[in-house]
Formats: C-alpha cells, structure tokens, sequence
C-alpha cells in the first residue's frame, strides 16, 4: 500500500463526509488531490484489506470520448466537406478527385449525401462535379459539442452513426463511492502479516495488529497434466462412432502377419506397398508361427488361380511371403481378422465395426509425413449394402464430424470395388481437400472367409492427424 496516498485519501473522506452516510467519488477525489485514478484505486483496496475502515461501493459509468480519426475531424472537418471544398467548380477527373484531401474516404459518403454527381461518360473518363451550392459540417459539429461534454445535444442515432465511423468511441469509466467504515481513522495502521520469532520471545506480539487470516480465498490450482489435440479428436471420434451404433475392434496387434496385413485383403505378394521402402519388416520373429490352413489355401487358389468369379492374379502366391512379420501399415488387417472370425459363425447376424489405432509406414519424415500415425476406420457388413449406403453413412459420419461440403471421387484400391475418395472444401484454404478412402470389400477378399455371397461390406478410414 502507498501510505501517502491512503492517507490523502482518508483525511478527504474525513472533510467531504462528514455528515452520516455521505461519501465521495473516486474520480472527483483523484482529480482534486491531483492524483492518477488508478493509485487512488490502489489505496481503496489496501484500506478495504485492512477490516472496516472504509466502505467502498463499486460504480461504473460510460461517457463519449474521439478516437483519433475523431479528433483530426474536429481540427480539420470530415473527409466528405474536405472533399468537396477541394472540388474545383469545373469538376475533376474521378480518379484526380480521389487524391483531393478526404478523396479516398470521403467521396462515398459525399455521393451518398447527393453533394457530388459523376458523369461517367465525359470525355476522358468519368468526372466528378458538385451538385450543390453549399454543405454544412455537420459531422464535426455533432463531434465539437460532444468534446465539449454537450452530451444529450447530439441526438442517439447520431452518436452511433459516428461510432460506426470510428470517429467516437464509448468508454466505460469503473469507479467506487467512498464512505467511512465502523473503524474509520486518518491513521493508517500497518497491520502485520507474519509472527516472528523475536515477536514472540520479547511479547510484542501481543500489541501488534495483526491481519485476519482470509480462510475463504481460493489456493493455487495445482499443477496438472491436459489431454494431448490428438487424444481430444480420438475421444470426439469414438463418441461419434458410438453413438451410431458402432463396436470398437480390438487392435492389440502392433506386429502383424503379412498375409492378414495384405495376403487376406487380396492385396498381391508384388505389391509395391510390400516393398522394403514403404514396410517395416521384422527380424526377430521374423515369420508368423501359424496361419488358418483352410482359409490359408483358398487365400493362396484365389490369388494364383481365382475364383468367385474372379481369374485372380495369375502367380505364384508363396506361403514363405504370407508368413513374414511386419509393423502393420493400416487396421485394415484388425478388420480382416474381425470379418473372418465373423464368418465363423453359426449364423450370420449384420455388424458395424471402428477402431482407431497406430500404424507405420517406412516414410520419409518430412512436414506432412511420419513414420506412424493414426488410423481411423469403420466397417459395415450385413445383407443389401450399395454404393448409396456407404455415401449416407459417411455424410452422417463427417457431418457429425463437423464437415459437411463433401464430394466422392471414384478411385483404385486392391481390395475394395468400387472405391471413393472423400473430398471436403476447406474455408482456409479456399479448396477441396481429401479427408478419407472408401469402398466395398471385394468377393475375392470376403467369400474365402466363409462369409455368405449376399453379404456386402462397407469400408472407410481416414487418418487422424489430417
């Protein structure tokens, strides 16, 4: 506290306020004991600390003040009378009239007030000429009376129109309404706020003022930890997926088997995603220690000889290949095993399936590339699925997402036909962007599961950190 101005403060309060219950403005204080507002509002808090010595009522109050561009007004009038007192009678050419003092700000308004017309096919070019005799300022008048604090003469409408100009500004003043407290002096007393040890071996302590203790004040917040942006947008993810009926896959499986990362999804074994550049492949283990058997031989007939209607690929499909272990490279290979232990089933019953798991590519790490990063992707398998399904479902998906501009674009993916890349316009960047992949899984990735030919599957991912 600043003992000096709480004391001026005080000995103010003692001479204004003497009658019961009368009080003075800390405006009006500050100002007659020449003193900036907000030290005097300083010392009324340090007064408040100290119990009931004074009492101090909160008041706020607002008042017109110029801005700058409304002062500059007032000493050299609005852009629009600049403008056309700078007009010679002759008119100008518009673009000449533009540079005039108030040309560039002024001239809509002067054309909006009909003090100016253009002809716009006058020879040259369009020209710009007065169309009255004579104006009236008042704009800087309004300005001039309210400087002068002639408030209530400048009707409402045009205070805010002068606001809209950024010529006036509205400003609220904060102030307090002092009284005397029960414990009123001109003394300030420091209270004390720390017992020493030499005030209690000598008892001095016991003729000190000493301040409450504020047991109600809030203590420091601890220190604590926050969710990561991209676990906020998995959790708001997993809700949506939830609340459309959605079961999460488990996706355990970091280390997976080439043949369900992409032997079970009809993806070939000459690939180039199976290329030492875009996979990391293990050395220990480095080959999966079984396969399903059955299923295996009908993954390996419809690759070399096709089936299903399909004529496969036409090679040599390895089971050497099949069992090399890898960093998986998408959750799709966590949907094939769901789908295949679907399949197992007695009797068919429809599911819909999302996981939201890491994945690893062999990248070059780059700004907008990593070597792992998160995969979002949802499932739908039950009886009757189409094209139109997948596009509903994934409007209902983005749109709850907060995405709703949205395009399809046919696309290529080994195990899905027909497939569609999702496109979404982004307002900051002004242009469509890619926002996710889609497609039906293919006869040649479900039949050799076991799971009925009347059976569509829906598929779609998107990558959480785009």
């Amino acid at each position: 506290m600043s003992p000096g101005v709480a004391e001026l403060l005080l000995q103010r309060l003692e001479r204004e306020a003497a009658a019961p219950g009368a009080g003075i403005c800390s405006l009006e204080a500050a100002a007659a004991l020449g003193l900036d507002h907000q030290a005097l509002v300083g010392a009324v808090k340090s007064l408040q600390a100290l119990g009931e010595v004074i009492e101090a009522e909160p008041r706020a109050a607002t008042r017109w003040e110029l801005s700058p561009e409304g002062t500059e007004v007032l000493r050299d009038g609005s852009p629009e009378v600049r403008l056309f007192r700078s007009l010679p009678a002759e008119g100008l050419p518009q673009a000449d009239a533009m540079k005039l003092p108030g040309g560039s700000v002024g001239f809509s308004k002067a054309m909006a007030n009909k003090w100016l017309r253009l002809e716009k096919g006058a020879p040259g070019g369009p020209r710009v000429f007065r169309a009255v005799s004579g104006v009236q300022d008042t704009v800087q008048e309004a300005l001039r009376r309210l400087h002068q604090g002639e408030t209530e003469a400048v009707p409402e409408r045009e205070r805010n129109d002068l606001k809209r100009r950024k010529l006036l500004l509205e400003v609220t003043l904060k102030s307090y309404w002092i009284r005397k407290g029960s414990a009123f002096s001109t003394a300030v007393a420091r209270q004390e706020t720390e017992l020493t040890p030499e005030m209690i071996t000598t008892g001095s302590w016991r003729q000190l003022p000493f301040k409450p203790y504020n047991f109600a004040a809030l203590g420091l917040a601890p220190a604590a930890g926050h969710l990561h942006p991209l676990l906020k947008v998995r959790s708001e993810l997993r809700q949506i997926f939830l609340e459309m009926g959605f079961t999460e896959m488990p996706t355990q499986n970091f280390v997976e088997s080439s043949f369900w990362n992409f032997d079970a999804l009809f993806q070939p074994q000459q690939h180039p995603a199976r290329d030492q550049h875009d996979t990391f492949f293990l050395q220990d283990p480095a080959e999966a220690a079984e396969l399903p058997p059955g299923y295996t031989a009908k993954v390996k007939k419809v690759h070399s000889h096709g089936g299903y209607g399909s004529q496969g690929y036409k090679y040599d499909w390895k089971l050497e290949e099949a069992r090399r272990n890898l960093l998986r490279t998408h959750t799709t290979a966590a949907s094939a095993r769901m789908l295949y232990r679907l399949a197992q089933q007695e009797r068919f019953s429809p599911v819909k399936y999302f996981s939201i798991d890491r994945v690893f590519r062999n990248e070059s790490l780059d700004a907008t590339h990593l070597a792992e990063f998160h995969q979002v992707e949802g499932v739908v398998a039950d009886r009757g699925l189409t094209l139109g399904h997948l596009m509903g479902i994934l409007r209902q998906f983005f749109t709850k997402l907060g995405i709703t501009q949205l395009r399809f674009k046919p696309a290529y993916n080994p195990y899905t036909e027909p497939s569609m890349e999702v496109f979404s316009y982004h307002e900051g960047l002004k242009k469509w962007v890619e926002v996710g992949n889609s497609g039906i899984f293919r006869p040649e990735m479900l039949l050799p599961m076991g799971l009925p030919e009347n059976i569509s599957v829906l598929a779609w991912g998107l990558s959480l950190e785009r």
